[in-house]
């Protein structure tokens, strides 16, 4: 395998192209396009224009697909009927077809499963009457790039009741999938929704077994995923994407050490993680002081577990703010030259830190992303603007 140089552009691109399986799923690379809020459904049925876009994904080679968020079976799991959800006749028939046409063109898909929370539109819920659901009844806006809204209450805490039958949608959900042919499940437990309301200490201030300590918060994540795995049996694969970050605080940090790191993921591996997407915003970037280690690698680390990596990977440019006073400078011009954070993460996979990396605005406006990268192609990696989100590419 040739070294891995910053600069050197005929770097050695094998470790992206090698095979991985798990529990009985066979991918042909390491690469992953994540689960990503496009958001074309009508009342939670995904758009027919989805069988396409994720086809033409799978016959680019793209290794594994993950859907959009798929709402679980739970009355006030939707954000908005934008959203798509994982139950319902007509729903279900949807993603059927999406599993067919990305197994016929050689591919492999999973949907990602998600309880909002607290996080939904005021007017915009199709249950705008039935209060939301978290751990203390708490809201917190989206971050507006430095902006500071409070904390606000919207609701009772949820009662243990409820608390079950949030896990119970989870797991029917993820029975549906099955089903349908899916190749495994992802929960959702980052960015602030419902169970990473849970995790985080602004979010949830109960007294009772869901809160308290950092290990305590686990709980519910717990619950659900021996749920889950209940119901889709052991020999198909669970993922749990989770992350420091928060939609509404971008600066947000469940846990300041590798300490607290291994307090927070042993119960989640415990409880039956296949394998932990740790969502990041720049891939390059350490989690702690004195180790350059991504949150990817310190999960491997810990749990000994597969991770996914991912973080404006080819990117020409990130529109997300950073507090680092030397951050890395987009890619904006490559010259024919592998992208930095390509180099980035094949370093990362051969070194043991990572099992998958996830390529996620850049694969927006490029279905032939997998292709191009395996035929050299630099400069058609990195483009992405926000008017890209109009359509389905």
């Amino acid at each position: 395998m040739a070294a891995h140089g910053l600069d050197e552009p005929d770097m050695e691109l094998g470790p992206l192209f090698d095979p991985f399986e798990i529990r009985g799923l066979r991918l042909n690379n390491r690469i992953v396009m994540p689960a990503m809020g496009r958001h074309f459904n009508d009342d939670g049925v995904p758009s027919e224009a989805y069988v396409d876009y994720f086809r033409r994904r799978a016959a680019a080679g793209t290794g594994l697909l993950i859907t959009e968020v798929a709402s679980v079976e739970h009355p006030v799991s939707q954000a908005h009927p934008g959203y798509a959800r994982l139950h319902g006749e007509d729903a279900l028939e949807s993603y059927g077809r999406i599993v067919e046409a990305v197994h016929g063109a050689g591919g492999r898909i999973i949907p990602q499963l998600v309880h909002c929370g607290t996080v939904r539109e005021v007017g915009a819920s199709p249950n705008p009457d039935l209060a939301p659901l978290s751990p203390s009844g708490l809201y917190l806006p989206f971050e507006s790039f430095g902006d500071k809204p409070a904390v606000r209450q919207v609701a009772e805490p949820a009662s243990v009741k409820d608390i079950d039958a949030a896990i119970n949608g989870f797991a029917r959900s993820a029975r549906y999938a099955r089903a349908l042919g899916f190749d495994g499940v992802q929960l959702h437990g980052a960015h602030g929704y419902l169970i990473d309301q849970f995790f985080w200490d602004k979010m949830n201030r109960r007294q009772d077994a869901y809160g308290g300590s950092l290990v305590d918060r686990t709980r519910f994540a717990t619950e659900v995923i021996r749920a889950v795995r209940e119901a889709v049996g052991e020999d198909y694969p669970v993922f749990f994407r989770w992350s420091q970050w928060k939609q509404q605080d971008y600066w947000a940090k469940l846990c300041q050490t590798p300490a607290e790191l291994e307090d927070f993921l042993t119960p989640l591996s415990e409880a039956g993680v296949d394998i932990f997407d740790c969502s990041t915003r720049r891939v390059w970037e350490p989690e702690f002081d004195g180790s350059p280690l991504n949150v990817a690698g310190w999960t491997r680390r810990i749990t000994g577990k597969p991770t996914v990596t991912v973080g404006s990977i080819s990117l020409d440019h990130d529109p997300l703010p950073s507090k680092e006073v030397g951050d890395r400078p987009a890619e904006r011009q490559l010259h024919g030259r592998c992208p930095r954070s390509i180099q980035h993460v094949v370093g990362m996979l051969g070194r043991s830190e990572c099992d998958l990396v996830a390529v996620g605005r850049a694969m927006i406006t490029n279905p032939d992303w997998t292709r191009d990268l395996r035929d050299r192609r630099w400069d058609k990696l990195g483009n992405y603007s926000a008017d890209a989100l109009a359509r389905l590419h």
